[in-house]
């Protein structure tokens, strides 16, 4: 009798998750649907988006028909980030078997915390975040931290900072807190992106308050006009400007941090990656003597959303400036993976980037980032040659390019994006509007630039002549 119990709730169980075998093949279909969609949805497909607007319902809906409506208004509603012709924003797609690892982790539905709570998410992570470092030519001895993003890794990273910077100033900020603290000196550069200024705006840093240092034609520091160090500052760079593609040079920078006990972050979202590849890694020298380190891994790791990697190489600053006691917490032999993020409960993300890591291998990673790179000084070789301007030296997957006046650039940057072949953003460099072009997902191969760059040419021609 309890045989049969047993094999009617696992009967049951089963037919409850079937709903899988259509996920399988709706995504299946899906992905092999890529290379021949629009990179933006029309006009016509957004306007089905409103069918999800419906009352709250009294009762459940059955989770075939919950699928089924994702898949057919969701599934033509999407921008195309994960293909090959995206160019918009620095978004990397999904490689394979990191998409394959994030359905595995979904599976298990696994709380990363505690080693306790997940004993093969924190060993997972530990060992990807090991990995990380070594390919980024980062200290030994540092720590590596599953975030969201880089905006959560600088966040995590100056908390770090102001802790160790008011410990050296005498000053209790874990008991007395943030109000009548001691002043921080905070210095960025005149480019610092968004993503850093949230972070110091959520660890209670004013903007105005910021110590910007002047930057060169493509948005690097200068290091001669850097202000003097002291043990109160707290000194933000960057590896890789989001227009150009351009990193500070810091390596001297970093040395008198350390001679006069300033805290050095890097904000490296995408540019920290020139680290891996031999060939880009000279445009990061130096990066290694700062004190931590910000790095997407949706970027040009190409893992799923969301996950973001804080690295720090000062492990007690950082799990002491994030520690709290209670009762419930496990003491563990080893840190547990809550010491080094802002979140306690949360996925184990780190598993899509090991497999990923996993499944490229050092070789991969470098021929994935150096490709990249390739492809972004084609495209603008091409667009170039066309008689178009490029506004930047494209040294990494970055470019930027001008087709005249802001009215004729803005007119031709609607007429890509709605033609659907590829999707680029615009912005505005040095006072002049441009398009971007951001070139970072696995999937975009020689074809692809070439497909695109006939085409924005033709485009900005055609309106070019009206």
């Amino acid at each position: 009798m309890k045989t049969k119990t047993k094999s009617a709730r696992n009967s049951s169980l089963l037919k409850d998750y079937s709903i899988l075998n259509s996920v399988a093949d709706h995504a299946l279909n899906y992905l092999n649907e890529l290379p021949n969609r629009p990179v933006f949805p029309s006009e016509e497909s957004l306007k089905k988006l409103e069918q999800f607007d419906v009352p709250l319902p009294d009762s459940g809906i059955e989770g075939e028909a919950i699928i089924e409506q994702l898949n057919s208004i969701g599934s033509i509603n999407t921008v195309l980030s994960n293909g090959g012709r995206y160019f918009g924003f620095v978004f990397g797609g999904s490689l394979p078997a990191s998409l394959a690892a994030n359905w595995m982790v979904s599976t298990w539905d696994q709380n990363a915390c505690f080693r306790i709570s997940s004993p093969v998410a924190a060993q997972i992570e530990k060992v990807a975040g090991n990995w990380l470092i070594d390919l980024l030519g980062l200290p030994v001895g540092s720590v590596a931290g599953f975030v969201t993003g880089t905006t959560m890794a600088n966040f995590t990273s100056v908390v770090a900072a102001r802790y160790k910077i008011y410990k050296q100033l005498g000053y209790d900020l874990k008991s007395k807190g943030m109000q009548n603290a001691p002043p921080i000196r905070v210095i960025v550069g005149q480019e610092v992106h968004a993503s850093m200024q949230r972070a110091l705006l959520l660890a209670g840093f004013g903007l105005d308050n910021l110590i910007k240092v002047p930057t060169d034609d493509q948005g690097r520091i200068i290091p001669d006009n850097f202000p003097e160090l002291d043990s109160s500052t707290l000194v933000c760079l960057q590896a890789g400007n989001v227009n150009t593609g351009a990193l500070d040079p810091v390596e001297s920078i970093c040395l008198a941090a350390k001679e006069k006990g300033a805290w050095v972050h890097i904000d490296g979202a995408f540019g920290l990656w020139a680290r891996v590849s031999p060939d880009k890694a000279h445009l990061a020298e130096g990066y290694e003597l700062a004190d931590s380190w910000a790095i997407d891994l949706h970027k040009w790791l190409n893992v799923p959303y969301d996950s973001g990697l804080v690295i720090c190489k000062h492990p007690e600053i950082l799990q002491n400036a994030l520690s709290v006691s209670a009762a419930y917490l496990p003491e563990s032999s080893e840190p547990d993976p809550y010491f080094f993020t802002p979140e306690m409960s949360r996925r184990p993300r780190g598993i899509e980037a090991w497999a990923a890591i996993y499944s490229l291998g050092r070789k991969g990673v470098i021929y994935l980032i150096d490709r990249c790179c390739s492809h972004a000084k084609l495209f603008a070789s091409n667009l170039q040659k066309a008689g178009f301007e490029i506004l930047n030296e494209v040294t990494l997957n970055q470019a930027l390019v001008s087709f005249g006046d802001a009215d004729t650039t803005n007119r031709i940057i609607k007429k890509i994006q709605l033609d659907g072949t590829c999707w680029c953003g615009g912005t505005v460099w040095k006072g002049k509007t441009a398009m971007r072009i951001s070139v970072s997902s696995w999937m975009t191969s020689k074809e692809d630039i070439e497909k695109c760059s006939e085409k924005i040419i033709t485009i900005a021609r055609e309106e070019i002549k009206q």
